[in-house]
């Protein structure tokens, strides 16, 4: 197994949203493996009060819930339909997401490490992992998964799909490539391979 110089081997799995990176990422993860979700940290930073402060100055009390608490929806149709909006965010919440998920690499026991992230090459975060593994599926499939899982209409899943790099554009980073548009026993397949040919196990 290739090894990074902190003795530990962070494998990161990233793909368009609705490419299915998540499910391969559950795929990779054993008794062995730290499995970091970047969308669930994301989560975890968004209710952080420092950062609800400057996402609020930004954007205003109107993508409060009637808790107070940030709506990602509300938040999602302002930034998912203006670059501008999307740019004032990601320069707030792309540093605490960084500095996470290197506080959760450095604190683990675990040597292998699980990168679950639709924004490792976006947030620049390429330099955190040692192997990048890019999941693809066909575009309707993409389209279908986003509606289904986030429970979208057509348009706004559309838009988030156009804020993130094309699907091509992320195959240029990948070291490996696992292509999840058919049953997921040939996804597993994959998976094995890969696995087989990092740590052997």
């Amino acid at each position: 197994m290739p090894r990074s110089r902190n003795n530990k081997f962070v494998l990161g799995i990233t793909g368009c949203i609705g490419s299915g990176k998540s499910t391969v990422a559950g795929m990779f993860k054993s008794a062995a493996t730290l499995l970091i979700d970047a969308d669930r940290l994301g989560h975890e930073i968004l209710s952080r009060r420092s950062v609800r402060a400057k996402v609020l100055k930004l954007f205003g009390a109107k993508i409060l819930k009637s808790d107070n608490s940030i709506d990602r929806r509300k938040l999602g149709r302002i930034v998912f339909g203006k670059k501008s909006a999307l740019s004032g965010l990601n320069l707030i919440m792309y540093p605490e997401l960084a500095r996470l998920i290197r506080r959760r690499i450095a604190s683990t026991s675990k040597r292998i490490i699980i990168l679950d992230a639709a924004l490792i090459i976006e947030a620049g975060l390429t330099g955190l992992v040692d192997k990048l593994v890019v999941v693809t599926a066909g575009k309707s499939q993409k389209l279908a998964r986003t509606r289904k899982k986030l429970g979208l209409s057509e348009r706004e899943a559309i838009l988030r799909m156009k804020s993130q790099i094309s699907q091509k554009q992320k195959e240029r980073f990948a070291d490996f490539i696992i292509d999840n548009s058919a049953n997921l026993s040939k996804t597993k397949k994959q998976v094995s391979q890969i696995r087989r040919q990092l740590w052997k196990s």
